[in-house]
């Protein structure tokens, strides 16, 4: 039987017509799935070249499946997506809103106060909220301190003259944590500053940008797994990465466009370090979108923890979803139109 299934097998490896080559190559397909006994090499089996093989239905059926998935993910990366705003709090309002208009030069947008949910918002920024990054500054009734934790870095913020400003901040009453000068092997300026909560400012010496309040910085465990989460789920583009061997960390900076001209997400690992306390000062980072039902579905296929299932905020019918990334930074995505029409 085994010499008569490798003539017959031999046979079908020759050169045959092409009204029977679909047939001969599925018989033989079956011959070899069905347990005959032939050891040939797959990209011999139908006398083709093995990306011409066919597929088995394992492999059809993983290819039908995926197709959604890359149409979904190729959704994600050409969405209208940009930061919005970020979220943490304060412990007095009308201190920390006198500190940014005044040392930092930021403009207070808006106001809000919610009394039956006993507490109020300010949203801060260098330009309107439907361009601009801000900040939206969160003071909860009776709440005057909070716990920031390990794991936020700090925010960015490009400035023209750093030692000016510095020298502002100074006269304010502002803490400085480092005093403006050059970075160790670079020509970038830069300087470190505290906020009256105790959360920190990077100053960035930068010539004029459309987008002054530049960067978040946040610590991660995994850096590999956060660029592949933020890439894949969130839409952004790794901008680059640097390594510090001799400070024993690395950081990967991410956005949605040149760091010149856009807010930036600066991921940061340190060696060997795989958590970090979150604090309860820090809340989030509003991100836009056109779609939060999709964005949903990239979220939970990438591994996303949804806290927030998509859909529309009670009394304002704002459309959202919530989500933890891989470290457990929570991230909100709002829907473009119902934030514009917010906004008015």
């Amino acid at each position: 039987m085994a010499s008569s299934l490798r003539l017959t097998a031999a046979s079908m490896l020759r050169p045959c017509s092409p009204s029977s080559s679909t047939s001969r190559r599925l018989a033989l397909f079956q011959l070899v799935t069905s347990g005959g006994g032939i050891a040939l090499p797959q990209s011999k089996l139908f006398g083709v070249k093995g990306s011409e093989l066919l597929k088995v239905p394992e492999a059809i059926a993983a290819e039908n499946v995926a197709q959604p998935e890359k149409k979904l993910f190729d959704w994600v990366k050409n969405d209208n997506r940009r930061f919005l705003h970020v979220v943490y709090r304060v412990g007095d309002l009308e201190k920390t809103i006198k500190f940014y208009t005044e040392c930092l030069g930021m403009k207070l947008l808006r106001k809000r106060d919610i009394p039956e949910d006993r507490y109020s918002n300010a949203f801060l920024g260098y330009g309107p909220e439907d361009s601009n990054f801000t900040v939206e500054l969160t003071y909860n009734y009776g709440v005057n301190n909070y716990d920031i934790g390990s794991g936020f870095g700090h925010f960015g913020v490009a400035v023209e003259d750093i030692y000016k400003r510095v020298g502002l901040i100074k006269e304010k009453g502002g803490k400085v944590t480092r005093e403006p000068g050059p970075v160790k092997d670079g020509s970038s300026v830069i300087a470190f500053i505290e906020d009256p909560d105790g959360y920190k400012f990077e100053l960035l010496g930068r010539r004029p940008t459309p987008e002054p309040l530049c960067q978040v910085m946040l610590r991660v465990g995994d850096l590999d797994r956060a660029i592949a989460f933020y890439e894949k789920a969130v839409g952004m583009k790794l901008l680059r990465k640097k390594d510090n061997r001799e400070r024993k960390y690395t950081v990967a900076f991410m956005g949605y466009g040149p760091e010149d001209k856009n807010t930036v997400l600066e991921l940061t690992y340190n060696y060997g370090v795989t958590d970090y306390e979150k604090g309860n000062g820090y809340a989030q980072i509003a991100i836009g979108t056109n779609d939060v039902y999709k964005t949903a579905e990239a979220i939970k296929l990438c591994g996303g923890n949804i806290i927030r299932e998509p859909g529309p905020l009670p009394g304002i019918n704002t459309k959202i979803v919530a989500c933890l990334d891989p470290d457990g930074w929570k991230l909100a995505f709002v829907d473009n139109v119902d934030f514009l029409k917010e906004l008015e």
